[in-house]
């Protein structure tokens, strides 16, 4: 490949991309959202990229991949047409129940419900959905919510890795590679389910004081279903919609589509539902953001600064791809403690899919950058948007309780999730290099339904 030189195009490209990226980075010293700073990045590169001649309006619009964009609309809508049916607080009501005081086994049973859902709903709602339930359940037993709140954003962050819809850098890859919900639950599937396992058993020994206590007893109410007619639609839309994300390459149905379809009929089954109720949940600001954020990596990819910076990363990948693509899983993990992985997962694919024209296997490292960002997000606070929410209602519920120490700090955080996030890669790793086999067959090799 003929190497590319630096212009000056690239060089504004990647100014507007760097000082885009360190203000989402530090939200929290300049409260600025990053809704906002990534919306104005991109009218930024659509200026500079018309002056340089690299980047138009028309082009900034091609650039946003909607299909992540719409199935993200569509499947916060069908969470927030089930919210009010009060499904999801029987369901976590039910679950303290049934735990009968062993708290080990109510933090395993919520997390396989967080998780469960998170593979299809994404772990960011499964956790806004679960924060608050998990809140209530502690407050009735008298017991502190914080070893059950980490314990839904860990184990939510990890298990979301294993499928297409369970956590937003995945959409990203997914719909970039062109990779079908199958062939990506198949791929990560059985890794992901082993190290979710040691996360969990890690949670286990890191809060067996807290696991210890005795919570109060004869408290804990079954909740009521308010609207069952709905709720039971809701299970059932749910069920199809799996068996067609499974079929959608059969279908021809890209995953948008079926979730346009589920959030379609469920909006349908009940005639007195109002379509304003039915989107009060969706969290237009992540969209925003997700759309200025396609924007301005797309104004750098055609200003081919990523293609230059991926032309020296291309021979070591060439040369040994197996320990390039653990170096990228442990670079993307500590990264997106540090950044969060959605803006990391947006500058890779690009540079990936640059080797991928020169007729390199990218298969491995498009598993690699899913495992590497997932994980990664545990390490921090601010790794994952779902750690974010989980850090603001312990921090709303100490402002309520004038207690500071239901308040989930970044201390407190790297004092649980950056072992976990450890522990995790380290297994990861292992599996990765001994599991070669698995990891390297192109997408294209794989079965398909």
């Amino acid at each position: 490949m003929e190497q590319l030189v630096l212009t000056p195009g690239m060089i504004a490209s990647g100014i507007v991309l760097t000082i885009t990226f360190a203000m989402i980075f530090t939200e929290q010293l300049h409260h600025f959202e990053r809704s906002k700073v990534a919306a104005a990045g991109a009218l930024v590169m659509v200026i500079v990229g018309q002056q340089y001649g690299f980047y138009e309006p028309m082009g900034a619009i091609e650039a946003v991949d909607w299909n992540v964009i719409f199935l993200l609309a569509c499947m916060m809508t069908v969470v927030s047409i089930m919210i009010p049916t009060g499904g999801f607080s029987w369901m976590a009501s039910k679950i303290a129940i049934a735990s009968k005081g062993r708290l080990f086994l109510m933090m395993a049973l919520l997390g396989t419900a967080v998780t469960v859902l998170s593979l299809l709903l994404d772990n960011v709602t499964t956790v806004v959905i679960f924060g608050p339930l998990i809140i209530l359940i502690a407050q009735a037993q008298k017991i502190s919510p914080i070893p059950y709140l980490l314990a839904a954003a860990l184990l939510s962050d990890t298990g979301g890795i294993g499928t297409l819809v369970g956590d937003p850098p995945n959409l990203m890859i997914g719909s970039a590679a062109d990779i079908s919900f199958n062939t990506f639950a198949i791929a990560m599937g059985p890794p992901v389910l082993v190290v979710w396992l040691v996360v969990l058993i890690y949670l286990k020994f890191a809060f067996k004081k807290e696991l210890a206590q005795i919570p109060a007893e004869g408290v804990i109410e079954e909740a009521e279903i308010t609207q069952k007619k709905l709720w039971r639609n809701s299970l059932i839309i749910l069920g199809l919609m799996t068996v067609l994300f499974i079929a959608h390459n059969t279908l021809h149905w890209d995953p948008w589509f079926v979730a346009a379809l589920g959030m379609t009929l469920l909006a349908l089954s009940s005639r007195g539902l109002l379509m304003d109720d039915a989107v009060e949940h969706v969290e237009i600001p992540l969209l925003i953001f997700f759309i200025g954020l396609f924007m301005v990596v797309g104004g750098v990819e055609h200003s081919q600064f990523l293609i230059w910076v991926g032309q020296f990363i291309q021979p070591f990948v060439e040369s040994d791809l197996r320990t390039a693509v653990i170096v990228l899983m442990w670079v993307a993990a500590f990264l997106s403690a540090a950044i969060d992985n959605i803006p990391f997962t947006a500058a890779m694919i690009p540079i990936i899919l640059a080797m991928e024209t020169q007729g390199i296997n990218v298969t491995p490292l498009w598993w690699g950058l899913a495992m590497g960002v997932g994980l990664g997000g545990n390490g921090t606070h601010i790794g994952s948007t779902a750690n974010v929410f989980i850090v603001t209602i312990s921090e709303r519920l100490a402002r309520q309780e004038n207690d500071p120490s239901l308040a989930i700090t970044p201390g407190m955080w790297f004092r649980y999730g950056t072992p976990a996030m450890l522990a995790t890669l380290v297994v990861a790793t292992f599996m990765m290099y001994f599991g070669w086999s698995w990891f390297e067959n192109p997408v294209a090799a794989r079965t398909t339904f």
